[in-house]
């Protein structure tokens, strides 16, 4: 809802006619996604369970456009809906929440990490062999609640997220891409619309943030090549460096860190798609085709 909100801001700055008094509505749709917490994204059904619902409505014509958190959206979107613009990308990295040290190295071992994301648990089982994880579903504010509870010793989040929700008072160490690479288009917002709605189109086309689309562009061309699913530790982080050239980092791992397989790419923004395919090519050959089952 906070994405929401800040979309239909920048909407309302960019076209007169939308700032005017009921000319737009936020519509919530609760997606099978945020109801079900009681089980792993792999076991009902990955990550597209957090649009289906939305692209029904959208497809529908019930709602014009759809707002994402992009790291949610699949590889390949459905037919009829395009992926038109996103936001200007938040900070993209993750972080530690734990009231028992002061950073992730000085955790004690054997403490509890709660996480519903298998990428989160191969690169903490990777630094961290000597922890143990368990499994940690619902929005910040649950999993926040959880940790209070007792049910963990710490937890993983996404520091975008809680800065949008005004919550980063409760971070205990932010973690840099080197530790814990972000997931594929983490901080950004992707905002879709009916592939024949030109209308609609065009008013999420001016707000689109040129730099954040070519970054989760070259990342989610690398996640399209290896196929990754919920079922496969897969991060990356794309950025543009101060001279102008596109540098991309990514991995894919095992769920329990045993294997993590690393590689970088460094091009120009023009061929952003085309490094992320390469990238991801590359991995899914080192990687061989067991760690994707």
């Amino acid at each position: 809802m906070a994405q929401a909100r800040e979309t239909q801001q920048l909407l309302a700055a960019a076209h007169p006619d939308l700032a005017e008094t009921g000319a737009m509505e936020i519509v919530e749709i609760n997606t099978t996604g945020d109801m079900v917490q009681d089980r792993a994204l792999a076991e009902i059904g990955g990550k597209g369970l957090f649009s289906k619902e939305i692209d029904a409505a959208l497809l529908a014509g019930r709602i014009d456009i759809a707002v994402h958190s992009m790291k949610d959206l699949e590889t390949w979107m459905p037919d009829g809906i395009s992926l038109v613009s996103a936001l200007e990308r938040a900070d993209p990295r993750d972080v530690l929440i734990t009231d028992k040290a002061d950073c992730l190295a000085n955790l004690p071992a054997g403490s509890l990490i709660g996480t519903s994301s298998l990428r989160r648990q191969a690169q903490i089982l990777k630094c961290r062999p000597d922890l143990n994880v368990c499994l940690f579903r619902g929005n910040v504010q649950t999993r926040l609640r959880k940790l209070t509870e007792g049910a963990a010793d710490a937890t993983l989040l996404a520091l975008a997220g809680l800065n949008r929700l005004g919550q980063s008072d409760v971070i205990t160490e932010i973690l840099e891409p080197e530790i814990l690479l972000p997931a594929v288009a983490q901080g950004a917002i992707g905002i879709t619309c009916r592939s024949d709605d030109q209308k609609s189109g065009d008013y999420i086309l001016a707000i689109n943030h040129h730099e954040t689309l070519v970054r989760t562009s070259c990342e989610r061309a690398m996640l399209e090549a290896l196929d990754g699913s919920c079922r496969t530790p897969v991060g990356g982080l794309a950025e543009i460096l101060p001279d102008g050239t596109l540098y991309l980092r990514g991995l894919v791992a095992r769920a329990d860190g045993s294997e993590l397989y690393e590689t970088s790419r460094r091009g120009q923004i023009a061929d952003a798609v085309t490094l992320g395919k390469d990238a991801g090519e590359e991995l899914r050959a080192r990687a061989g085709p067991d760690i994707f089952n």
